[in-house]
């Protein structure tokens, strides 16, 4: 009778072997997006441009906080020599103001965290191309970016990301 086990220990060996040949053409490579997200120039541009972007608003609503604190102390300093609707008059004036400006300044953050999310976005998306270009160049089959628990040196190439970044950085300056 024919026996199969002559010919499931060929296939097996075959799936094996064929396994490990292409297991050789594979190459696997690992970035720290964390610190690319960090490291590079273009990181402290994006901050800098924001701030500078936003800075004449946060000035004028530290005037209005300004303004705010001098009622403020108007009140709690020549309160007692004023009538009282003139106090009620003062106290709602500092209460309206104070809502407006809770109410700009939150206004303003949300405007700031969309134009930030637009920004890192466009710098995650100028980082995925040198990682790519850079996986290319090292003839990488897989980038992979987080989830391991231990990855050798060898195959990090973070640091050749966050050079070409910085090249990158000067060439648009």
């Amino acid at each position: 009778m024919f026996s199969n086990k002559p010919f499931l220990t060929l296939l097996l060996f075959s799936l094996f072997y064929s396994a490990t040949s292409v297991a050789q053409d594979i190459s696997v490579a690992y970035v720290q997006v964390s610190r690319l997200l960090a490291e590079p120039p273009q990181v402290k541009q994006v901050r800098d441009k924001l701030q500078s972007e936003f800075a004449a608003r946060d000035e004028r609503l530290n005037d209005r906080q300004r303004q705010i604190q001098a009622l403020q102390d108007k009140l709690t300093h020549k309160g007692a020599f004023m009538s009282a609707e003139e106090v009620k008059r003062l106290e709602r004036d500092i209460l309206s103001r104070s809502l407006k400006l809770k109410h700009a300044r939150k206004e303003l953050q949300q405007q700031r965290q969309l134009r930030q999310d637009d920004e890192v976005e466009h710098l995650r998306k100028i980082i995925r191309e040198v990682i790519a270009e850079v996986a290319q160049e090292e003839h990488v089959s897989i980038v992979l970016e987080s989830g391991a628990l231990w990855v050798s040196p060898k195959i990090d190439i973070t640091e050749k990301v966050l050079i070409r970044l910085k090249a990158l950085a000067k060439f648009s300056n």
